[in-house]
């Protein structure tokens, strides 16, 4: 029987002689991946090359016949580099449209390729060659956004800025320590990738759609030559697994909280209250209305599309909740998600990397103004008192007290003259002044990780040999 009205005579040769009419126009184009999946031709082409070369080694099929379904391929990848090769919906997906298009080219030979899996194994090694290439490609740019903040760090190891707690002034720190602390945090995104790509990196393929095959294969040899570690164990878990795409939404996730907290420091820094950075015209944007406006758009939008990558998370989670096992239709969902993923994650590190490198410039002058004008050495006047003996409650209550009056008063404790100190408790000396300087405060602070100025300088060593800089 012919297909039905309307219908694609290419779906329905897609399968067996079970069918007897193709797919409803809509439900092809519903069913169809192809015109986001194209995006793992390559991978799909190495794949199906370590394949036929197996098939071939293990006698399943004749070197020859190995050699030309790797000529076939060949001459794919390079009608795609060429633009000749455009699958369309029909093809249904990028594997689909490679084995029709190597079938068009040897004829019965190309119906050779498929002996011994099954689309299940083949997408799930595709996808995983191509998020372990792009775990590469996110930790480079990781590295390059962490050389653009250490930059800035080397230049500003003297600078201070005011440190905070629940959006209050707390105390000074240095400037090189509060942009070392996010590359901490990505340090610890390419520490959570890299063991992400350990977990991508196990090969399904030969798992057929779930059960193995009785074809003679060497998965191992297979693997092996595409560059994976181990092979899975269990052929059910081989095309079920997803967890690989969660765990790295996961940490994608995490790598855009850290993206999105410093993005929403730098918007507080630019504005007039604060007044910290200065944006550059290359990146910044203007307002249609207002023209002495300069809007932060590149910290705005990497912190609002932080969403997107969350919002991935949660839709992967969702899709594989409740599936059984094995394969289901619903994994198709995955690929979306995990492009877009890699997408948005590799172009908010390029932007906030150009944004450091090139698009802000701190302003020492107005930082050294605020950290000389607040109670954030308050502290410090504590620890004076508790290192001649006083204890802290007691010291923290006195100094306390002595805040709140010059509150009243309208003025800093460096302006109160030592009277009014010794009249406080008698241990105080005239070498409270210099203890309560901001650049005193923050060099006190030697603990080890501390922002003493000495401490930051061998942070600052460490990291530049850690990246090569």
């Amino acid at each position: 029987m012919a297909p039905s009205q309307g219908g694609s005579a290419a779906s329905a040769n897609t399968w067996s002689n079970r069918f007897e009419q193709g797919l409803h126009p809509v439900i092809e184009r519903f069913n169809a991946s192809i015109g986001f999946d194209i995006a793992l031709l390559d991978q799909d082409l190495d794949g199906s090359i370590a394949h036929a070369r197996m098939l071939g080694r293990c006698g399943v099929i004749s070197q020859a016949d190995a050699a030309g379904l790797i000529e076939g391929l060949e001459a794919i990848r390079r009608e795609a580099a060429e633009g000749s090769f455009c699958p369309t919906v029909a093809d249904e997906d990028v594997h689909f449209a490679v084995e029709r298009r190597l079938i068009a080219l040897l004829g019965p030979l190309g119906k050779r390729l498929h002996t011994g899996r099954s689309r299940n194994d083949q997408v799930g090694t595709d996808l995983r060659l191509w998020l372990r290439q792009k775990i590469d490609a996110i930790d480079q740019a990781l590295v390059r956004f962490e050389r653009a903040l250490l930059s800035q760090a080397e230049r500003h190891s003297e600078v201070m800025i005011p440190g905070y707690t629940h959006l209050q002034r707390a105390q000074p720190i240095c400037l090189a320590h509060h942009l070392l602390a996010y590359l901490e945090m990505a340090e610890r995104d390419r520490s959570r990738l890299a063991d992400v790509r350990r977990r991508v990196n196990i090969c399904p393929l030969g798992a057929a759609a779930l059960a193995g095959t009785p074809v003679p294969i060497d998965r191992r040899s297979t693997a092996a030559e595409l560059g994976f570690e181990t092979i899975y164990a269990n052929s059910l878990d081989a095309v079920s697994d997803r967890d690989f795409a969660v765990e790295f939404m996961a940490a994608a996730s995490l790598v855009l909280v850290h993206l999105s907290r410093l993005s929403e420091e730098v918007i507080l820094w630019a504005s007039e209250e604060f007044g910290f950075v200065q944006l550059s015209d290359r990146c910044a944007t203007g307002s249609s209305l207002m023209p002495q406006k300069k809007n932060p758009d590149v910290p705005e939008l990497v912190r609002g599309k932080s969403g997107r990558v969350f919002g991935h998370l949660i839709g992967l989670l969702t899709m594989i909740k409740g599936l059984p096992l094995a394969y289901n239709k619903d994994f198709q969902e995955d690929k979306e998600a995990l492009f877009d993923g890699v997408r948005t994650v590799l172009d908010c590190l390029e932007a906030m990397a150009i944004l450091f490198e090139e698009g802000l410039e701190f302003r020492p002058l107005r930082l050294e103004q605020a950290v000389a004008s607040d109670f954030s050495n308050a502290t410090d006047v504590a620890d004076y008192l508790v290192a001649r003996g006083v204890p802290f409650r007691e010291a923290y209550q006195l100094v306390g007290g002595l805040v709140k009056s010059c509150l009243a008063e309208g003025i800093l404790l460096r302006q109160l003259p030592l009277e009014r100190w010794q009249q406080l408790h008698p241990a105080f000396a005239v070498d409270i002044f210099e203890a309560i300087t901001p650049r005193q405060v923050v060099a006190a602070r030697c603990s080890e990780g501390g922002t003493g100025f000495a401490q930051v300088a061998a942070q600052l060593s460490q990291m530049r040999s850690h990246l090569g800089t």
